[in-house]
Formats: structure tokens, C-alpha cells, sequence
């Protein structure tokens, strides 16, 4: 479906247009139609399927037709990372970029007092984190009591990272009658038991099976000792001559010593985590993305929010924790309905956390060996032995669980004979 259809604001849609759009996407194409109406709305679709215009352009358009700009904060989105909220606000400022219409964005790790000024002088809409929008809000830099739209922006994250108390702070404030859209790229429950409390007879939209990968990413796992990732990560960077690698990391401290590591094989590498400035992290991004590093090493902090064109290869160093988040991961390659590659460096220790990913999207992985690379025999003796106990253990339960499901079968079946022949006892025993 072309951008031109859905009856954009002449302005409006030039802006989308020098944005390169031409088509919309399907979340797009479903959301747009159901937030005009007015509706609440939970939506859950693949992370890089362009759910920021799809909440974007209906509330832009709104908000332009009838709106005195920077006189009061009329819609806000909350996201759970510094850098979702500047993307989010880079985008809405591209999407208005023709209209009376004034964006800003507050986040932790930014100067208090100049992003206290751009509140002062008004604003339409705000792009916040919640941690950091409660401090303005203590502050009282900023009024929230007209907004008329609110979004949670990956909703989920926001809840994993323990933002629940500070939405319901923020909804407190929020005396206007407002809509409300929660969207996300995968549906929990935490996300089903927030959108029961906030959202009042909400539509629901998922333009995609829960928890589910691109089919434009290929996925590939490589099987190797803990102590040679590192060494293997290399030789796939040089041999493969791949420019431009996102490799996620497991800590903060694995990260520094992975990107110092690399360096010192000669791969030109940058870091972005929680202890970076906000600074540091903007440079070590802009680097990467200007090729004048080869390598982003980064903790799960990057797992959203960060949108890198033509983003080809993403590395998971370290699997992560939750296999929720090795979705997002690998939805930074493969965005726009492009190509891309998300590999997996998996050792014996890991295995854990891969069968809980594969559980979770629904796909079993080939374990690929590189030669030279094979485990020593230690560790593979001692990999066969958890996987033995580990069956051993699955074959137990299931003989168990048969040995009670027959138990139950023969009770119920002489339950009759038992309860005659306990009747008979009884009337011969009152007899006697």
C-alpha cells in the first residue's frame, strides 16, 4: 500500500516522502487506521518493521490540524533506552519537518539543565525515558496534565528493566483524557497484565507469530570452546572481510576486554554500554556507522533502539540471559525488509541458553565447526556427560510421569468394583 492513500496532510506526507518512504508496512497499514478512531491500541510486531511511523504519522497528523504549537505537551512516548528516545525523537523531527510542530527528548545521561530549557520554552511532543522524565517531573519542569496521547515504546523492555512503578507515577499526572498505545516486539505477560490495567477495550495487532525472528536474517551457530571465541570471532571478521559487525557481549566488563582483544589483532573496534557517557556512546555509534570502526562491541543496552542502514552482521559473543532478548539482537540486521546475518558463538556453557531460544522461536540450530576449532577431548567428554545426565534425567520424569498416568488409568477403572464392594462391607457390618 503507497504512503499516498492513507490521506496524509499535504506537508505531512511530503516530509515522509523525503524520508524515502513509498509503501507501508503491515503494522503500519493496520495501526494507522485504528489510532485515528481514536482507540486504544496493543501492537506487537518484529522489531525494524517501522513500528515508530506506524504510531507517528496518525498522532503527527492530529496534532497539526488543530494545535497552537509549544503550548502544552499533547503526546508522549516513553522508551526504556537513551537510544530508542533519540531515535524516536530523530524520526518524529523528520516526520514534522514541515509542520508548526515542536519535538524534544529528555534521557538519563543528559545535561538537567539544558534539557530543563527546552522545556521551558513548550513543546507539542516529548520522547522520555521514565527515569529520567520523574526527575523533571519532581523538579516540576514539565506538565503532563493536557497530553492527550501516550506511547510505551517496547513496552516489554520497559517492564524486564523495572519502569512499572515509574509509568504508574506517570499516569497519575496525566489528567486528560487520553489514548493510549502500547507497542512491542514481543507479547508477555507482564506486557498482557499492563495493558489490562491502562488500556480501556484496546485493539490488538500482531503482524507477525510472537516471539519470531526475520526470515530475512540467517541465523547460524558455531560451536566452540569458551576460550577461543574470541580467536574465532577474528578469523570470521578477517577471512570473511566483514566491514561493518554489531557483537554483543554478555557484561560490561566482557565488552571492554572483547573490544581491547580485537584491537589487538588489528580490528579497529568501539564500545557501547551503561558505564560510557552518553557522549562517548553517540561517538562510538556515529564511528561505527561512518565505517570509521569495524567493530561495535555492545551490552543489551544496544539490543534496542539503535537503527544502523544496511546493517549486516550481528554476533552474539555471549547468548543472552533472556531468550526474549536474542530476538532483539538479531533484529538489528534485516531491517526494512532487508537481508542480513545474526551468528551465534555457542559454547558448552551456553548450551543452555540456546535451547531456551530455540524453545522460543520454534527452530533447532546445526551446530557448525570450524576445523581447527573442535573442542578438546576434555571438554567434550565433559559436554557428553551434562547432555547424559540431562536425558537420563528427561527419561526418568517420562517413565515417572507414565508410571502415574497408568496408576491413575487403574484406579479409575476398579473404582466402581472398590465402591460396590465397600457398600457391601458396610450393610453386612451394620448386620452383624
Amino acid at each position: 500500500m503507497s504512503v499516498d492513500t492513507i490521506g496524509l496532510s499535504a506537508d505531512l506526507l511530503k516530509a515522509v516522502k523525503a524520508c524515502g518512504y513509498k509503501n507501508l508496512t503491515p503494522i503500519q497499514q493496520q495501526a494507522i487506521p485504528m489510532i485515528r478512531s481514536g482507540a486504544d491500541l496493543l501492537a506487537s510486531a518484529q522489531t525494524g518493521t517501522g513500528k515508530t511511523a506506524a504510531f507517528s504519522l496518525p498522532i503527527l497528523d492530529a496534532l497539526a490540524s488543530n494545535a497552537t504549537p509549544g503550548q502544552t505537551i499533547k503526546a508522549l512516548v516513553l522508551t526504556p533506552t537513551r537510544e530508542l528516545a533519540a531515535q524516536v525523537a530523530d524520526n518524529m523531527k523528520a516526520y514534522s519537518q514541515f509542520l508548526p510542530l515542536k519535538i524534544g527528548v529528555v534521557y538519563g545521561g543528559g545535561k538537567m539543565s539544558s534539557q530543563t530549557n527546552i522545556l521551558k520554552q513548550g513543546l507539542d511532543v516529548l520522547v522520555a525515558t521514565p527515569g529520567r522524565l520523574i526527575e523533571h517531573l519532581t523538579l516540576r519542569n514539565i506538565d503532563l496534565s493536557q497530553v492527550k496521547h501516550l506511547v510505551l515504546d517496547e513496552a516489554d523492555r520497559m517492564l524486564d528493566m523495572g519502569f512499572l512503578t515509574d509509568i504508574e507515577k506517570l499516569m497519575l499526572v496525566m489528567k486528560q483524557k487520553h489514548q493510549t498505545l502500547m507497542f512491542s516486539a514481543t507479547y508477555s505477560n507482564k506486557v498482557k497484565a499492563l495493558a489490562n490495567h491502562i488500556l480501556t477495550t484496546p485493539k490488538i495487532i500482531g503482524v507477525a507469530k510472537q516471539n519470531s525472528t526475520s526470515g530475512k536474517v540467517k541465523q547460524s551457530v558455531y560451536w566452540v570452546s569458551e576460550v577461543r571465541k574470541r580467536e574465532l570471532l577474528s578469523e570470521l571478521i578477517g577471512v570473511n572481510n566483514w566491514q561493518q559487525v554489531l557483537v554483543f557481549a554478555g557484561t560490561k566488563e566482557s565488552a571492554n576486554i572483547l573490544a581491547k582483544e580485537l584491537k589487538l589483532d588489528g580490528i579497529k573496534a568501539a564500545i557501547c554500554h551503561g558505564d560510557k557517557t552518553q557522549g562517548a556512546r553517540n561517538k562510538a555509534l556515529t564511528d561505527f556507522k561512518e565505517g570509521k570502526v569495524r567493530v561495535l562491541v555492545a551490552t543489551d543496552v544496544a539490543a534496542r533502539g539503535l537503527d544502523i542502514d544496511n546493517l549486516s552482521y550481528v554476533v552474539n559473543f555471549h547468548l543472552p540471559f533472556l531468550a526474549e532478548d536474542y530476538i532483539h539482537r538479531v533484529g538489528r540486521t534485516g531491517r526494512a525488509g532487508r537481508s542480513g546475518s545474526a551468528i551465534s558463538l555457542v559454547s558448552p556453557k551456553d548450551e543452555k541458553f540456546l535451547e531456551n531460544i530455540e524453545a522460543l522461536i520454534e527452530r533447532k540450530f546445526e551446530r557448525i565447526i570450524v576445523p581447527g576449532y573442535e573442542l578438546k577431548r576434555d571438554e567434550a567428554f565433559e559436554h557428553q556427560q551434562v547432555v547424559d545426565k540431562r536425558a537420563s534425567k528427561n527419561r526418568y520424569r517420562a517413565s515417572q510421569e507414565k508410571n502415574q498416568a497408568i496408576a491413575k488409568k487403574s484406579t479409575s477403572r476398579t473404582s466402581p468394583a472398590l465402591a460396590a464392594n465397600k457398600k457391601y462391607n458396610t450393610k453386612n457390618k451394620k448386620k452383624r
